[in-house]
Protein backbone atom coordinates (compact mmCIF):
# COMPACT_ATOMS: atom_id res chain seq x y z
CA UNK A 1 0.00 0.00 0.00
CA UNK A 2 1.10 3.44 -0.64
CA UNK A 3 1.27 6.38 2.20
CA UNK A 4 -1.81 7.49 0.21
CA UNK A 5 -3.86 4.45 0.38
CA UNK A 6 -2.53 3.46 4.05
CA UNK A 7 -4.24 7.60 4.58
CA UNK A 8 -7.75 6.80 3.14
CA UNK A 9 -8.28 2.74 4.71
CA UNK A 10 -7.37 4.63 8.32
CA UNK A 11 -9.57 7.73 7.30
CA UNK A 12 -12.52 5.02 6.36
CA UNK A 13 -11.54 2.96 9.88
CA UNK A 14 -12.45 6.13 11.57
CA UNK A 15 -15.41 7.52 9.50
CA UNK A 16 -16.99 3.98 10.27
CA UNK A 17 -15.68 3.36 14.16
CA UNK A 18 -17.15 7.01 14.91
CA UNK A 19 -13.51 8.49 15.57
CA UNK A 20 -14.46 10.91 13.06
CA UNK A 21 -18.32 12.16 13.39
CA UNK A 22 -20.53 14.39 11.12
CA UNK A 23 -19.62 17.89 11.64
CA UNK A 24 -16.56 17.06 12.90
CA UNK A 25 -13.09 19.29 11.54
CA UNK A 26 -10.43 17.48 10.00
CA UNK A 27 -7.37 18.58 11.77
CA UNK A 28 -4.74 17.08 9.39
CA UNK A 29 -1.62 17.69 11.65
CA UNK A 30 -2.73 15.21 14.13
CA UNK A 31 -4.68 12.68 11.75
CA UNK A 32 -1.12 12.18 9.66
CA UNK A 33 0.68 11.68 13.02
CA UNK A 34 -2.19 9.22 14.19
CA UNK A 35 -1.55 7.14 10.89
CA UNK A 36 2.04 7.65 10.31
CA UNK A 37 2.19 10.00 7.22
CA UNK A 38 3.00 13.63 5.60
CA UNK A 39 0.31 15.53 5.23
CA UNK A 40 0.90 15.44 1.42
CA UNK A 41 -1.06 11.91 1.20
CA UNK A 42 -3.65 12.70 3.51
CA UNK A 43 -4.61 15.37 1.27
CA UNK A 44 -4.70 12.99 -1.38
CA UNK A 45 -7.10 10.97 0.83
CA UNK A 46 -8.74 13.42 1.39
CA UNK A 47 -10.12 14.82 -1.73
CA UNK A 48 -10.49 11.21 -2.92
CA UNK A 49 -13.39 11.92 0.60
CA UNK A 50 -14.44 14.62 -1.48
CA UNK A 51 -15.30 13.46 -4.45
CA UNK A 52 -17.36 10.74 -2.90
CA UNK A 53 -19.26 13.39 -0.68
CA UNK A 54 -18.07 12.15 2.47
CA UNK A 55 -16.21 15.13 3.41
CA UNK A 56 -16.45 19.10 2.42
CA UNK A 57 -14.09 21.35 2.33
CA UNK A 58 -14.49 24.95 3.46
CA UNK A 59 -11.96 27.61 1.81
CA UNK A 60 -9.79 29.13 4.90
CA UNK A 61 -11.70 26.43 7.11
CA UNK A 62 -10.18 23.16 5.76
CA UNK A 63 -11.96 19.70 5.63
CA UNK A 64 -15.27 18.95 7.50
CA UNK A 65 -16.78 15.38 7.89
CA UNK A 66 -20.24 15.76 5.88
CA UNK A 67 -23.41 16.39 7.58
CA UNK A 68 -25.78 14.70 5.53
CA UNK A 69 -29.68 16.07 4.60
CA UNK A 70 -32.63 13.81 5.36
CA UNK A 71 -32.62 14.00 1.19
CA UNK A 72 -29.17 12.33 0.88
CA UNK A 73 -30.21 9.80 3.11
CA UNK A 74 -33.18 8.75 1.83
CA UNK A 75 -31.71 8.97 -2.01
CA UNK A 76 -28.54 6.72 -0.40
CA UNK A 77 -30.91 3.95 0.64
CA UNK A 78 -33.33 3.92 -2.23
CA UNK A 79 -30.17 3.60 -4.30
CA UNK A 80 -28.94 0.87 -1.89
CA UNK A 81 -32.48 -0.79 -1.76
CA UNK A 82 -32.31 -1.33 -5.77
CA UNK A 83 -29.14 -2.47 -6.16
CA UNK A 84 -28.61 -4.40 -3.16
CA UNK A 85 -31.91 -6.40 -4.57
CA UNK A 86 -30.47 -7.02 -7.65
CA UNK A 87 -27.31 -8.62 -5.82
CA UNK A 88 -29.41 -10.82 -3.67
CA UNK A 89 -31.95 -12.06 -6.36
CA UNK A 90 -28.37 -13.12 -8.30
CA UNK A 91 -26.63 -14.77 -5.22
CA UNK A 92 -29.23 -16.55 -3.24
CA UNK A 93 -30.12 -19.13 -5.83
CA UNK A 94 -26.49 -20.26 -6.46
CA UNK A 95 -25.58 -20.31 -2.90
CA UNK A 96 -23.84 -23.60 -1.55
CA UNK A 97 -24.22 -24.92 2.01
CA UNK A 98 -20.67 -23.94 2.76
CA UNK A 99 -21.45 -20.27 1.86
CA UNK A 100 -24.55 -20.33 4.00
CA UNK A 101 -21.99 -21.76 6.95
CA UNK A 102 -19.79 -18.93 5.75
CA UNK A 103 -22.69 -16.55 6.48
CA UNK A 104 -23.38 -18.58 9.80
CA UNK A 105 -19.69 -17.95 10.83
CA UNK A 106 -19.69 -13.79 10.15
CA UNK A 107 -22.94 -13.60 11.38
CA UNK A 108 -21.51 -15.22 15.25
CA UNK A 109 -19.17 -12.37 14.63
CA UNK A 110 -21.82 -9.65 14.70
CA UNK A 111 -23.70 -11.67 17.29
CA UNK A 112 -20.78 -11.85 19.38
CA UNK A 113 -20.29 -7.72 19.29
CA UNK A 114 -23.33 -6.88 19.82
CA UNK A 115 -23.78 -8.88 22.84
CA UNK A 116 -20.64 -7.15 24.14
CA UNK A 117 -21.74 -3.25 22.91
CA UNK A 118 -18.79 -2.88 21.02
CA UNK A 119 -19.75 -0.36 18.53
CA UNK A 120 -16.64 -0.45 16.33
CA UNK A 121 -16.15 -4.51 15.89
CA UNK A 122 -19.72 -4.63 15.53
CA UNK A 123 -19.36 -1.82 12.52
CA UNK A 124 -17.06 -3.79 11.21
CA UNK A 125 -18.98 -7.62 11.19
CA UNK A 126 -22.01 -6.57 10.02
CA UNK A 127 -20.43 -5.07 6.86
CA UNK A 128 -18.62 -8.23 5.91
CA UNK A 129 -21.92 -9.98 6.63
CA UNK A 130 -24.24 -8.38 4.62
CA UNK A 131 -21.20 -7.53 1.53
CA UNK A 132 -20.44 -11.44 1.79
CA UNK A 133 -24.04 -11.89 0.62
CA UNK A 134 -24.01 -9.32 -1.66
CA UNK A 135 -20.52 -10.19 -2.85
CA UNK A 136 -21.99 -14.19 -3.57
CA UNK A 137 -23.49 -12.52 -6.84
CA UNK A 138 -20.27 -12.72 -8.95
CA UNK A 139 -20.85 -9.05 -10.19
CA UNK A 140 -18.17 -6.69 -8.71
CA UNK A 141 -19.15 -3.58 -10.35
CA UNK A 142 -22.23 -4.00 -8.39
CA UNK A 143 -20.53 -4.26 -5.17
CA UNK A 144 -18.41 -1.51 -5.56
CA UNK A 145 -21.24 0.45 -6.32
CA UNK A 146 -22.85 -0.82 -2.89
CA UNK A 147 -19.71 -0.37 -1.13
CA UNK A 148 -19.62 3.39 -2.12
CA UNK A 149 -22.92 4.01 -0.89
CA UNK A 150 -22.54 2.16 2.43
CA UNK A 151 -19.41 4.61 2.79
CA UNK A 152 -21.28 7.43 2.21
CA UNK A 153 -23.34 6.59 5.43
CA UNK A 154 -20.62 5.53 7.53
CA UNK A 155 -19.84 8.19 9.57
CA UNK A 156 -23.81 7.69 10.69
CA UNK A 157 -23.94 3.54 11.35
CA UNK A 158 -21.52 3.68 14.55
CA UNK A 159 -24.07 6.25 16.25
CA UNK A 160 -27.41 3.75 14.96
CA UNK A 161 -24.97 0.99 16.77
CA UNK A 162 -24.50 2.85 19.93
CA UNK A 163 -28.20 2.23 20.83
CA UNK A 164 -29.56 -1.23 22.73
CA UNK A 165 -32.51 -1.26 21.62
CA UNK A 166 -31.17 -1.16 17.71
CA UNK A 167 -28.57 -3.96 18.06
CA UNK A 168 -31.30 -5.80 19.55
CA UNK A 169 -33.30 -5.72 16.74
CA UNK A 170 -30.90 -6.22 14.38
CA UNK A 171 -29.75 -9.59 16.04
CA UNK A 172 -33.31 -10.60 15.43
CA UNK A 173 -33.62 -9.42 11.89
CA UNK A 174 -30.00 -11.17 10.83
CA UNK A 175 -31.42 -14.32 12.26
CA UNK A 176 -34.35 -14.49 10.30
CA UNK A 177 -32.32 -13.57 6.89
CA UNK A 178 -29.89 -16.29 7.52
CA UNK A 179 -32.74 -18.73 8.05
CA UNK A 180 -33.84 -17.45 4.60
CA UNK A 181 -30.39 -17.71 3.06
CA UNK A 182 -30.72 -21.73 4.29
CA UNK A 183 -33.90 -22.41 2.57
CA UNK A 184 -32.29 -20.38 -0.57
CA UNK A 185 -35.65 -18.40 -0.14
CA UNK A 186 -34.55 -15.06 -2.08
CA UNK A 187 -37.61 -13.52 -2.08
CA UNK A 188 -37.77 -13.67 1.52
CA UNK A 189 -34.29 -12.27 2.11
CA UNK A 190 -34.56 -9.43 -0.15
CA UNK A 191 -38.47 -8.37 2.21
CA UNK A 192 -35.78 -8.86 5.45
CA UNK A 193 -33.28 -6.69 3.87
CA UNK A 194 -35.74 -3.92 2.53
CA UNK A 195 -37.54 -3.89 6.02
CA UNK A 196 -33.92 -3.85 7.89
CA UNK A 197 -32.69 -0.67 5.68
CA UNK A 198 -35.86 0.98 6.38
CA UNK A 199 -36.07 0.80 10.22
CA UNK A 200 -32.39 1.53 10.26
CA UNK A 201 -32.84 4.62 7.81
CA UNK A 202 -35.93 5.90 10.08
CA UNK A 203 -33.67 5.59 13.15
CA UNK A 204 -30.96 7.94 11.76
CA UNK A 205 -33.20 10.30 9.92
CA UNK A 206 -35.29 10.91 13.47
CA UNK A 207 -31.34 11.58 14.47
CA UNK A 208 -31.15 14.04 11.84
CA UNK A 209 -33.87 15.54 12.46
CA UNK A 210 -33.40 15.77 15.95
CA UNK A 211 -30.21 17.40 15.68
CA UNK A 212 -31.86 19.62 12.98
CA UNK A 213 -35.03 20.36 13.55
Amino acid sequence: MTAQDTALAALRDDLRDGFLTPGDQVVQETLAERYGVSRVPLREALKTLEAEGQVVYHPNRGYFVTELRVADLLEVYRLRELLEAEAISVAVPALSDEDVDAFAELLHDVDVASSAGDVETLTAANRRFHFAIFDAAGLPRLSRLLRQLWDATDAYRSLYFASTVNRVRDDREHAAMLAALRRRDAERVIRLHDEHRRRSVAAVRAQLEQERP
